[in-house]
């Protein structure tokens, strides 16, 4: 059967207006993903006063909403492989716009935190489908411009979900935050049929002539005279067993405790900062207005890896992020001063946020190949959804026995161990193809070539 060569022939396109309409699809599913993720703080502090709920169940609502998000990303990977990027991705929106709409309805809180459940599944699944699926597309030169900007849209749920919530909730009650969740990803679910399968993905599991005929009309519109396709070899055939041998092995490793990593700095310390602040003696007024600023670091943090990513490289800029956030980390536990302490506050979050798009977005889906990609994903993404589950615990404990101060030296703590796992086991992607970071080791000393920007 005749190669089609997939990957050489998407690297060398311009980006062009179907690239552009490929990233819309995907990022307006992604943006509610971020969206609903923060807006339990704003719904549960309205169910807690109103008596629809209690401290206990708002425990077990977040716990939920984890252990969903921890099934959802590792089942995903293995169904996104087997049947696709585009079905997975449409199948996990629907749960989620579904599950969101019910929600509104809730008669009690337990029926809420099963529904949340569910929400939670759709959540985690849309992680590592979105990114994977923008990942085989993007051409290597930017591809991690490209995948950063995806990273931006995800975070501006944090600012935007804080505005919202303080308009919909006092007019509309809480309730009306599922809706709005809910018809939007619905609305995106319809728009979104549009979105093309991967080519990458449909060759790499034989459907050859599905790839090609795909491919000829990609081509087809972009304007102007193509670059000649780079040759490259057939892809080897990749079962899961490779992700648990060299070269993949390693790659797995560092991508679970990664996201291990992050996903503690986000959940451990980012959306605590309303709770730090009131038990530090700040009104709740003066609490949620310090979060807001704060929480604009979120986009800003996650822009600067966007512009990065392709000009410095992902390990650089990796190192660099976490040796800042390490700096004002360690400097934060000292302010007191309310100038100060948000100003310090969003120097922490921009280089926690760099290190959000670079590792959810751009780094951990190039690390695999196509065939087993979205498992990897999916598994580095459950272990780090599972970190989550616990930190909690942990924070409360450090943070009555130590306060902030026992939450950053944690936060510390987890930054030198993924400097010193990036710096170790990490591969540098940076304008390389997929294919040829999927072969192994050889791609590290490989030539960058010269591909259309």
């Amino acid at each position: 059967m005749t190669a089609v060569n997939a990957g050489a022939r998407l690297d060398r396109l311009p980006i062009s207006a179907f690239h552009r309409k490929v990233f819309t699809l995907v990022a307006i599913g992604m943006f509610f993903d971020g969206f609903d993720i923060y807006i339990a703080g704003t719904v549960l502090g309205t169910t807690l006063k109103s008596g629809f709920s209690t401290m206990g169940q708002n425990a077990a609502f977040v716990s939920m909403t984890f252990v969903g998000m921890m099934l959802g990303s590792f089942f995903t990977g293995f169904l996104g492989d087997r049947f696709g990027r585009r079905f997975t991705y449409q199948a996990n929106l629907a749960l989620f716009g579904l599950a969101s709409l019910a929600a509104a309805f809730a008669p009690n809180m337990t029926v809420l935190i099963g529904l949340r459940f569910l929400m939670g599944v759709g959540l985690g699944a849309e992680n590592v489908v979105g990114y994977s699926t923008l990942t085989e597309f993007a051409p290597s030169a930017s591809r991690g411009r490209w995948l950063g900007f995806l990273a931006v849209v995800v975070v501006t749920g944090l600012p935007v979900a804080v505005l919202i919530s303080t308009v919909m909730i006092p007019a509309f009650g809480w309730r009306s935050m599922f809706m709005l969740g809910g018809i939007g990803a619905l609305v995106v679910w319809w728009i979104r049929k549009a979105l093309p399968e991967s080519p990458r993905w449909l060759e790499s599991v034989g459907r050859n002539a599905e790839a090609e005929a795909l491919l000829q009309k990609i081509e087809a519109s972009i304007p102007g005279k193509l670059a000649p396709v780079l040759a490259s070899g057939p892809a080897p055939s990749r079962a899961l067993a490779t992700l648990f041998a060299p070269p993949l092995a390693s790659r797995m490793v560092l991508g679970c405790i990664a996201l291990i990593v992050i996903n503690t700095l986000i959940y451990g310390f980012i959306t605590w900062l309303p709770s730090f602040f009131v038990k530090q003696g700040l009104s709740i007024a003066t609490s949620f207005n310090f979060t807001l600023i704060m929480s604009l670091g979120a986009p800003v943090g996650a822009a600067i890896g966007a512009l990065t990513a392709d000009r410095w490289g992902r390990k650089p800029t990796l190192i660099g992020a976490s040796c800042i956030a390490i700096v004002f980390g360690a400097i934060y536990p000292f302010v007191t001063d309310p100038v100060w302490l948000p100003l310090v506050g969003i120097a922490l979050t921009i280089p926690m946020y760099v290190l959000v798009a670079l590792l959810f977005g751009i780094y951990i889906p190039e690390l695999f190949p196509t065939e087993v990609r979205l498992r990897a994903s999916g598994i580095c993404n459950t272990f780090g959804r599972g970190a989550t589950i616990v930190t909690p615990f942990l924070v409360v404990k450090l943070f009555t026995d130590f306060g902030v101060f026992g939450v950053l030296a944690m936060m510390i703590g987890l930054l030198f161990v993924l400097i010193l796992t990036v710096a170790g086991l990490g591969i540098e992607p940076r304008r390389r193809s997929l294919e040829e970071l999927g072969g192994g080791t050889a791609a590290e000393t490989a030539p960058i070539p010269a591909l259309a920007r």
